[in-house]
C-alpha cells in the first residue's frame, strides 16, 4: 500500500526547531527519529551524522542546513507524539538535540523526463524558519540535487560520501578563473588532486571537442620533480629541466629576461648607489638597433644619450653648485666623460664637428679649474650650455627627443652577461662610483662563471622571446600541447626564486599584451605552483633591499590580484598555509582542503571561511587520504569530496619512502625489493664529471 504525499512527508520529519539565529539553528529531535540508520528516504543511510544535510520547509522550498553537532540532554519525561498523560511517568529520559548551519535554499523546479521531482540549490538564505517548524530528512533525489546543482558543471572530480555518493562536478571557469588553493599535510593527497584536476579537465575538454586536443594551457612549476612523468600519456606534453634527457628539454630562462628588480635582488644592490647604476646599465645594454649590427655611430649616439640622462640628473640634484665634495665629484666625472668623446674615421664631418664642440666646452670647464687653488663650483649657465651641446651632438648622431627619454630597463631585449658587465663598469665610470659597485660586479661575475647557472647564462644564443613564449606557454591553438611541466628541482638555490619569479612574471606580462592586442579577449592559462609556501612566503615589506624570495612572492601577489583580468588562473598547493602570503591566500576564491593537523594551519584556514562553516572544518585533522573539503566560489555549498582515484602511473612521484620494503627485501606483494647504490656515479654526476662507462 503506497503512502499518501502528506503521510510520506510526515515520515521524513525528524524534529522541531527550538532556537533560531542567523548562523545557528537548534533542533529537538523526535523520539521516533532514526538513531543510527534512516530507512525512510529511499535508501538506508546513516543518521544523525555530523556534516550531513537536513531540510526545513520555507516559502521558497526548503532551507538546507548542515549538522554541526549532536548532543543528549536529560528530560524528566519522554516527549512522545500523541502522549497526553505526561504525569503518569516521571523518570529521566534522554532527549537528542542537534545544531544546524543554514546554507541555502533547495527550490522545486519541475519534473524530469523520468517523472521525478527536479530541484535546484542556490546559496544564501532570504528568510529564516521560526521556533516549532519541522525539520525533515532529504530524499535521495533532494540530497543529490543539493550537491549536484550549479551551471556549467563540466568536470567530475569525485563523489560526496555525505550526499548518497552524489557526483561532485566543478565549473572550470569558477575553479581556475578565481584562483584555487589546495591545502593539506604531506600524504593527504594534494599532489594527486592537482594532477587529477588537470587531467580530468583535459579529458572533458577533449570529449567536448570530439576527441581533438583542447586549446588549454597549464604551466606546472614543480620544485620537487614529481610531475615529469605524470602526463606522459597525454599528447605533446612539454617538460623542461636543468638536466635534459629523453623527453625532457633543457630549461632556459636567459638573464635578459630578468627585470631591474630581479637583478637588484640577486646582486643585493644597495638603494643609494648600486641600484641606480644597475638600472642605467640595463637601459644602456638593452638599447640598440634591435636585430641589427651596432655601428660605431650608434655606439656614440647611445653614449651621448647616456651623458644627457646623467647630466640632467646632476643638474636637477644641484650637484655642480652644491656643497663640497659634490662639485669636485662633478669635475672628476667631466674628465671621464671627455675620454669617451673621441672621433672615429667612420663619423661624418657634421658628427665630428658636434663632438669637437662638446669636447672643447668640457676642456674649457676643466682647464678653468686646474689652477693652484681651484674653485670647483660650476654655474647653472655652464651646465645648461654643456647640456645643450651634448643634446645637439646626440641629435647629429641620429638621436631624438624621445630617444633621450630613458629606455625601459625591463624590456626583454637580448644581451649577454659580458655585455651587461661591461655596461655596469662603463656606467659606474660615467657616474664616478666605480669603487662603490665592485661587490655588485663580483656577484654578476659569479653568476656568469658558475657552470650550474647554465639555465640563465645563455647557452642557446639563438633563443628568441617568441620561441620561449611558444614553448613554455603554448603555441596557437595549443598545437604543441596543453601542459608544460617545469622541473625546478636542480635549479641552484641562489637563483631558484628568481627563476620562478621570471617564469611567472613573463607569463602574466605575455597575457597582458595578448589582451591588449586582441581587443580585451583573454587567453585562458593556468599557473600551478607546487610547494607554494617555499615561493609565496610571508616577507617584511619594510626592508630597504628586497631579497629574491620577497621579489618572487610579490610577483605571485600581483598575479593573485590582477591575473583574473588577463585570463591567468593560479593554483597553489601547500602543506603549510600559515606560511603563505596573506595577500595571495585572500585572493583565492576556492579551497580544496585535505587533512590538516597543525594547529596554526587549522587556525588560518578557519579564518579564511565564514563563521557558519567552521563546523565542517573540524573534520580536517581526521580526513582520510583522497578526501577533501571543497568550498568557495567553485562549489555551490561546502562539500566533503572523495576525490576520484588516479592510476599509479598518472600520480605524481610523491609517495612516502618505502623503508620496510627496503629493509625486509619484500614489498608485501611477494616481490623482491632490491635497492643497490653506486655512489661513484652519484658523485660524478654531482661533480659534473663525464664518465661514459657509467
Amino acid at each position: 500500500m503506497s503512502m499518501s504525499p502528506l503521510a510520506y512527508a510526515d515520515s521524513l520529519r525528524i524534529g522541531t526547531i527550538d532556537f533560531v539565529s542567523p548562523d545557528e539553528i537548534k533542533v529537538l529531535l523526535d523520539i521516533e527519529a532514526p538513531d543510527g540508520v534512516a530507512l525512510n528516504t529511499g535508501t538506508p543511510r546513516p543518521f544523525p551524522r555530523i556534516n550531513g544535510y537536513v531540510l526545513i520547509p520555507s516559502d521558497d522550498g526548503h532551507l538546507v542546513a548542515q549538522v554541526e553537532w549532536i548532543t543528549i540532554e536529560r528530560s524528566q519525561y519522554p516527549k512522545r507524539k500523541g502522549m497526553q498523560d505526561f504525569g503518569l511517568v516521571d523518570l529521566p529520559y534522554p532527549l537528542r538535540k542537534m545544531s544546524l548551519n543554514p546554507l541555502g535554499v533547495l527550490a522545486y523546479e519541475s519534473k524530469d523526463p523520468n517523472g521525478h521531482d527536479s530541484y535546484r540549490f542556490r546559496r544564501g538564505v532570504e528568510s529564516y524558519p521560526t521556533v516549532g517548524d519541522s525539520v525533515l530528512l532529504p530524499t535521495q533525489n533532494q540530497l543529490r540535487a543539493i550537491v549536484e546543482s550549479g551551471d556549467n558543471r563540466h568536470v567530475p572530480i569525485g563523489t560526496s560520501p555525505l550526499a548518497a555518493n552524489a557526483e561532485v562536478k566543478i565549473d572550470p571557469d569558477r575553479l581556475f578563473g578565481r584562483h584555487l588553493a589546495v591545502l593539506g599535510n604531506t600524504g593527504s593527497g594534494k599532489s594527486c588532486s592537482v594532477a587529477g584536476l588537470i587531467r580530468w579537465s583535459m579529458d572533458e575538454a577533449r570529449q567536448a571537442r570530439n576527441g581533438a586536443d583542447p586549446n588549454a594551457r597549464f604551466i606546472v612549476l614543480d620544485p620537487n620533480g614529481e610531475y615529469a612523468n605524470t602526463f606522459r600519456d597525454m599528447s605533446k606534453v612539454r617538460v623542461f629541466a636543468v638536466e635534459p634527457s629523453d623527453g625532457i628539454e633543457q630549461l632556459q630562462i636567459p638573464l635578459w629576461f630578468w627585470n631591474s628588480a630581479e637583478w637588484a635582488a640577486f646582486t643585493q644592490a644597495s638603494a643609494k648607489t648600486q641600484r641606480p647604476t644597475l638600472v642605467q646599465a640595463l637601459r644602456s645594454v638593452r638599447d640598440g638597433v634591435f636585430g641589427a649590427t651596432v655601428t660605431p655611430s650608434h655606439e656614440m649616439r647611445r653614449y651621448l644619450r647616456t651623458l644627457v640622462s646623467i647630466l640632467q640628473l646632476e643638474r636637477n640634484a644641484g650637484s655642480p653648485w652644491g656643497k663640497f665634495p659634490q662639485p669636485k665629484a662633478f669635475f672628476e666625472k667631466l674628465k671621464k666623460w671627455q675620454e669617451g668623446l673621441a672621433n672615429q674615421d667612420s663619423f661624418s664631418d657634421n658628427e665630428k664637428a658636434a663632438l669637437g664642440a662638446t669636447r672643447d666646452k668640457i676642456t674649457g670647464l676643466i682647464n678653468a679649474r686646474l689652477g693652484q687653488y681651484p674653485t670647483y663650483e660650476f654655474t647653472r649657465g655652464d651646465v645648461d650650455e654643456l647640456l645643450s651641446l651634448i643634446q645637439s651632438a646626440h641629435a647629429t648622431f641620429g638621436g631624438s627627443d624621445t630617444d633621450i627619454l630613458p629606455i625601459d630597463a625591463d624590456v626583454p631585449r637580448p644581451f649577454t652577461g659580458d655585455q651587461l658587465l661591461r655596461s655596469v663598469e662603463a656606467t659606474a665610470e660615467l657616474l664616478g662610483v666605480s669603487e662603490y659597485v665592485e661587490t655588485m660586479q663580483m656577484r654578476i661575475r659569479t653568476l656568469l662563471s658558475d657552470s650550474r647557472m647554465k639555465i640563465v647564462s645563455g647557452t642557446t644564443p639563438d633563443l628568441t622571446l617568441d620561441d620561449w613564449l611558444r614553448n613554455y606557454i603554448g603555441d596557437s591553438e595549443a598545437s604543441n600541447g596543453s601542459v608544460t611541466v617545469i622541473d625546478l628541482s636542480l635549479v641552484p638555490a641562489e637563483v631558484v626564486h628568481i627563476i620562478t619569479a621570471v617564469i611567472a612574471r613573463m607569463t602574466l606580462e605575455a597575457l597582458q599584451r595578448y589582451r591588449k592586442l586582441h581587443h580585451g579577449k583573454t587567453l585562458p592559462t593556468v599557473l600551478v605552483m607546487e610547494e607554494a609556501h617555499t615561493f609565496i612566503k610571508r616577507y617584511h615589506d619594510d626592508a630597504e633591499n628586497q631579497n629574491s624570495a620577497a621579489i618572487c612572492c610579490q610577483v605571485f601577489e600581483k598575479i593573485a590580484r590582477e591575473g583574473r583580468k588577463f585570463g591567468l588562473g593560479l593554483v597553489l598547493s601547500s602543506q603549510r598555509p600559515s606560511e603563505l602570503s596573506p595577500t595571495v591566500l585572500s585572493q583565492c576564491n576556492s579551497y580544496l582542503l585535505h587533512r590538516i593537523s597543525n594547529d596554526r594551519d587549522q587556525e588560518l584556514v578557519h579564518k579564511l571561511v565564514p563563521d557558519n562553516l567552521r563546523g565542517l572544518l573540524r573534520d580536517l585533522p581526521s580526513l582520510p587520504s583522497r578526501h577533501a573539503i571543497l568550498l568557495g566560489w567553485a562549489s555551490e555549498l561546502p562539500v566533503l569530496v572523495q576525490m576520484n582515484a588516479l592510476p599509479e602511473q598518472h600520480r605524481p612521484k610523491s609517495d612516502d619512502p618505502d623503508f620496510w620494503a627496503v629493509w625486509s627485501g619484500q614489498d608485501g606483494k611477494g616481490q623482491t625489493v632490491e635497492r643497490p647504490v653506486n655512489w661513484k656515479s652519484i658523485a660524478d654526476d654531482w661533480q659534473q664529471i663525464n664518465t661514459p662507462d657509467l
